[in-house]
């Protein structure tokens, strides 16, 4: 295993980064590559563990020491080739992923753990630079079709399993270009376009194809796709966002996340943007929601040039560390500080919005927010949050972004057309062993069977599910499976 001194030799480093009053001006990614032999280095630190746990954090199961050691030995096609076994878009998870394989790395004990994403994403950036990543065509077809409703990382994943399998695969995708959350949902300062593309084209030369402003139960019917194709997957991610119906939401000034971050996306992406703009620029920006998408819409803001911006979380601040609560190796609720965060924002925990306050001509001026305290009001029941009196205040804001996360998918058209049935949450109701719907020869992935997640989340979901649909159609699968990855290393 590499070097078996590394980890007492070197420390944790991560690449440098453009300055934060640099690019802010623009929306290229900032995160610069390692020189070869700081690469070297970081795969170095990777430990011959007895038992790796850095696979079970990994929700597509990857091969991670095994790949660190390839890379430590610049094997790049033996590298490349291990990781693109379990994982179809490692340049995505690469740069987006909030790395949970490093919460369970065995050196993360006592030490920093291992900079496993980072060393993911130059391991797919070199294996494109050096050719190693080539269309995979297969040699023969099944003769089976399969329309995959969707086209984020959930649906694409599943779409490259099953065109690897010989079937023939149809990508549906409402908006004019493939991608999903990847395309308009991930700012360009962390995710450029171009690395969307790469894939997308490489999926199309192996046969996979893509039909845009195809939004199935409108302009699509549903019926044509159940008697043309032997199976479909329904992969459109959960995407009615989380409202808050407080006195003055109907002012001007106020809007969803996914609204702001997709019109700029557009925009960068030299788009026409047919809604009403949505702009930062010189007002007091107010993000209510402290996850990653609250995080999009601060670095959005900053780079729109906002008078202020001002980021609400309902919970308590987490701690800068595990506690006793957050035993290693599970996924640590801990502080977490942003590469927009870094940029400029002010961060307030425990703060409830309690009404938008607007002008005479019906836009948004202001908010009135209140502080919370966690209590236990009853015995034998869950703490809830409880207003502190007194602390009652009004803030400036001209413009308040709503990022408190996601509910379901959308239930009108398709789902409601076909019927499907949903579980308590509104989610597509399927087993998480077989991903099958109570309708005969329709699965579901990612988002809209799990409930809002993450990327990472969502190809294995894919990954799963085509293998379900594969052995419905052909009686047995080849695809593999994370259980089998694990196994593998096991």
């Amino acid at each position: 295993m590499g070097k078996v001194t590394g980890f007492l030799e070197f420390t944790r480093e991560l690449p440098k980064k453009r300055p934060p009053e640099k690019r802010v001006k623009d929306y290229k990614e900032f995160v610069e590559r390692y020189s070869d032999e700081k690469l070297n280095q970081q795969s170095a630190r990777c430990m011959d563990c007895g038992t790796p746990f850095c696979h079970y954090g990994c929700p597509v199961g990857n091969l991670i020491p095994e790949f660190n050691d390839a890379v430590y030995r610049k094997s790049w096609d033996q590298a490349y080739e291990i990781l693109s076994s379990t994982n179809n878009f490692p340049e995505f998870t690469g740069r987006i992923c909030p790395a949970p394989c490093e919460s369970s790395c065995v050196l993360g004990i006592n030490q920093p753990a291992i900079t496993i994403e980072e060393i993911e994403k130059h391991i797919i950036e070199i294996a494109f630079e050096k050719g190693l990543v080539t269309p995979k065509v297969p040699a023969v077809r099944t003769g089976k079709k399969i329309a995959v409703i969707g086209s984020g990382p959930a649906g694409l994943a599943a779409a490259a399993q099953l065109n690897s399998a010989g079937h023939s695969v149809t990508v549906f995708e409402r908006d004019d270009e493939p991608g999903g959350l990847l395309r308009y949902g991930i700012p360009d300062f962390k995710l450029e376009k171009w690395v969307v593309e790469r894939r997308i084209n490489l999926m199309k030369e192996e046969g996979v194809e893509f039909k845009c402003n195809a939004n199935v139960g409108v302009n699509i019917s549903i019926n044509d796709l159940l008697r043309e194709y032997h199976a479909i997957i329904l992969a459109g991610g959960s995407t009615i966002p989380r409202d808050l119906s407080i006195p003055g939401r109907d002012l001007k000034g106020i809007h969803f996340a996914m609204d702001f971050l997709k019109q700029q996306n557009k925009r960068v992406s030299q788009k026409e943007v047919e809604e009403e703009n949505i702009f930062a620029s010189d007002k007091n920006v107010v993000v209510i929601g402290g996850g990653d998408t609250g995080s999009d819409c601060v670095g959005t803001s900053n780079r729109q040039k906002a008078a202020s911006v001002t980021q609400f979380e309902l919970m308590p601040k987490p701690p800068g560390s595990r506690t006793p609560f957050m035993p290693w190796p599970s996924y640590p609720m801990i502080l977490k500080t942003t590469s927009s965060h870094e940029e400029g924002a002010k961060r307030h925990w425990a703060v409830a919005t309690k009404e938008f306050i607007g002008d005479e001509n019906g836009n948004l001026k202001a908010l009135k927010i209140v502080d919370l305290e966690w209590k236990f009001t009853e015995e034998n029941k869950p703490a809830q949050f409880v207003e502190i009196a007194g602390t009652e205040t009004e803030i400036p804001c001209e413009l308040a972004l709503l990022a408190m996360g996601f509910l379901h998918p959308q239930h009108e058209g398709l789902l409601s057309q076909l019927d499907v049935e949903l579980d308590e949450r509104g989610n597509i109701k399927a087993s998480d062993k077989e991903f099958n719907t109570n309708i005969s020869k329709i699965f579901t992935a990612g988002d809209m069977r799990r409930g809002q997640s993450l990327v990472v989340w969502a190809i294995s979901e894919g990954r799963e599910c085509a293998k379900k649909v594969d052995e419905y159609l052909m009686g047995y699968s080849l695809l593999p499976s994370k259980d089998q990855n694990i196994l593998h290393q096991v």
